[in-house]
């Protein structure tokens, strides 16, 4: 079983991506050590930057992958030798080409417009030349499926014609991603049984199958599978080799398609290719999204404390992911088990204290509280339930100050604040760019002196969602702020009808957090 990736080349095609030498450089280098056997870096025939990647992916110390130029076959009034786009392949040396053939009678006669017995011509040709110059020749058969479903026997003869060139694979091809599973597997079996040569798949995920369709055809004889890496790719993406992989791997016994310890870096890869593209790699991806091994309900919890496999088909440790269980109104005791054991505090289920946070956490929600995305509030609150434990500082109160003068003067915001630490009495004044500005800069100056740690705080996003918008601007609102200092990053939560109050009450969870962690 082989892999060959073409995040570089088809995937740059996804709208909004472009990548930058540099960026294909270190693509490349991070497909290599993911255990990718080829990585198809451009198509050097039509454009400069393909041609400079290759050049420069000479120096590149490739351990597993080898880099493969792509492109069509030659025109159909040009022999390979005199065809520029042929000559370009072969100029920058890659030990393997891709070469894509028109495999669906209606493209060859209305896009290429030559003839069909042509086309087969051209296919072979192109294939037989490059063939004696390169160490390896790939044959993509494009509109494969679709082609087929026309007219069977032309798109047999297309893989004939490829085979008789001396192509090493035939890649069947869904180039419009139309085609579901059921016909994949079913005419990959008929072609499967009429060569004997290498067959690969490619497909795109434009009816939502690009996985299983290319599951499916390995399934019915495929044995090289072409895919990028998150699925990036032309109009809605190509089958996506983050979840192909481990099912090969863990699921159809190509047990050596990737080592367990490349396997192990499949959540990194993910997330770093992600980084580079500009993505983000939704909470819900399977296998490395956040949410993939996340569980919520209470029954589910207390079913995977006895075995994780009552809710998990994989152990997530295999992929570089995590198991997480999350609070909200949905939790029983065995979630508030789970979350105590991570933050280190003992919670005895049979204490009155441990049921009444329980009902406590579902009355929050039920409020507007969100803990499963604020749990450094939800840790404050079981040591606050469990332990008594009291903030290092008590607010007395505050006041936010609105002065505009003139009609078009800056609005200046001034935060007034009573704190008190210990015995100490503390009134702060500060500016701010807005009143959570100013009331951060104010609480900050209130409590420097007694806790310098707060120095390397710093905010990190603050975000607002409007809980009940049929309330207009009397709507609750609930308020996450994200902190961090140099070791750690942390979220807080408050929910009110006011706004300013909903930010305070993050706010100060936020500094109470980076003061426990301090200790």
């Amino acid at each position: 079983m082989t892999l060959f990736d073409t995040t570089l080349r088809d995937g740059e095609q996804s709208e909004g991506i472009s990548f930058t030498v540099a960026d294909k450089l270190k693509i490349a280098q991070l497909l290599d050590e993911a255990g990718i056997h080829y990585i198809e870096g451009g198509w050097p025939g039509s454009n400069p930057k393909a041609v400079d990647f290759f050049k420069q992916a000479q120096k590149l110390k490739l351990r597993h992958a080898r880099l493969v130029a792509f492109g069509s076959t030659c025109r159909a009034h040009l022999s390979p030798a005199k065809d520029p786009n042929t000559q370009a392949l072969l100029k920058v040396a890659t030990p393997v080409v891709c070469i894509f053939g028109k495999s669906w009678d209606f493209h060859v006669t209305h896009a290429l417009k030559v003839s069909l017995p042509k086309n087969l011509e051209m296919i072979e040709n192109s294939i037989a030349y490059l063939k004696k110059r390169a160490e390896e020749v790939i044959f993509d058969a494009e509109h494969f499926f679709d082609g087929y479903k026309g007219n069977p026997s032309y798109a047999i003869e297309v893989l004939r014609a490829a085979e008789r060139g001396g192509a090493d694979i035939l890649t069947l091809c869904d180039t419009n991603g139309g085609t579901l599973p059921t016909e994949i597997e079913q005419i990959v079996r008929l072609v499967r049984e009429q060569f004997k040569s290498t067959l690969g798949i490619h497909t795109h995920n434009d009816a939502e199958s690009g996985v299983a369709n290319s599951l499916m055809a390995v399934q019915a004889g495929c044995r090289h599978v072409q895919g990028t890496i998150n699925g990036i790719g032309e109009r809605c993406g190509n089958a996506n080799l983050v979840s192909i992989i481990p099912a090969l791997k863990l699921k159809m016994g190509f047990s050596k398609v990737v080592s367990d310890k490349q396997l192990k870096n499949l959540r990194h890869l993910a997330f770093h290719i992600a980084e580079i593209a500009n993505l983000v790699v939704t909470d819900r991806t399977p296998y490395v999204g956040r949410s993939a091994f996340a569980h919520k309900g209470g029954i589910h919890v207390s079913a995977i404390l006895k075995h994780p496999r009552t809710y998990e088909h994989i152990e997530p440790t295999h992929v570089g992911n995590t198991r997480r269980v999350i609070i909200s109104e949905q939790s029983g005791m065995s979630n508030l088990v789970v979350k105590a054991q991570e933050f280190g505090l003992p919670l005895d289920k049979a204490d009155p204290r441990s049921q009444m946070l329980l009902e406590t956490v579902k009355d929050l929600e039920h409020q507007g509280y969100q803990y499963e995305g604020a749990e450094a509030s939800f840790e404050l609150l079981m040591h606050r339930h469990l332990h008594g434990k009291k903030r290092p500082f008590q607010v007395l109160g505050f006041r936010i100050i609105n002065e505009q003068h003139r009609e078009d003067e800056k609005l200046g915001i001034e935060a007034t604040l009573r704190v008190k630490v210990g015995d100490q009495l503390i009134h702060t004044a500060a500016d701010g760019k807005g009143p959570v500005d100013a009331l951060s800069r104010a609480l900050n100056k209130s409590l420097l002196a007694y806790f310098p740690q707060i120095a390397s705080m710093r905010l990190v996003d603050y975000k607002v969602r409007v809980l009940n918008t049929r309330e207009a601007t009397a709507a609750k609102v609930r308020v996450l702020i994200e902190s961090a200092d140099d070791e750690r990053a942390w979220i807080t939560i408050g929910v009110s009808e006011n706004v300013i109050e909903a930010s305070w009450l993050a706010l100060v969870d936020a500094v109470e957090y980076k003061l426990l962690k301090s200790k």
